[in-house]
């Protein structure tokens, strides 16, 4: 059975390979069935299917902290 990764707005990943900008680290600004993120290196944003963007994530550098009310 298939387990989406949990990743939460705000979240700061890293990915397997560089954007042409040359940065690795992308912040997370969309979650769901498609996600959203913009390249920290030239604010670059890039929207992508769930399957492609948890395969590209190498590993999660900053994890945003979810409120306790929205849990």
């Amino acid at each position: 059975m298939y387990y989406p990764k949990t990743f939460n707005l705000g979240d700061i990943v890293e990915t397997k390979k560089e954007h042409p900008c040359g940065s690795k680290q992308w912040e997370v600004i969309r979650v769901g069935a498609d996600f959203k993120i913009k390249c920290l290196g030239c604010n670059r944003i890039v929207m992508l299917p769930r399957p492609k963007f948890e395969k590209s994530v190498k590993k999660v550098i900053k994890s945003a902290e979810i409120p306790e009310n929205e849990q």
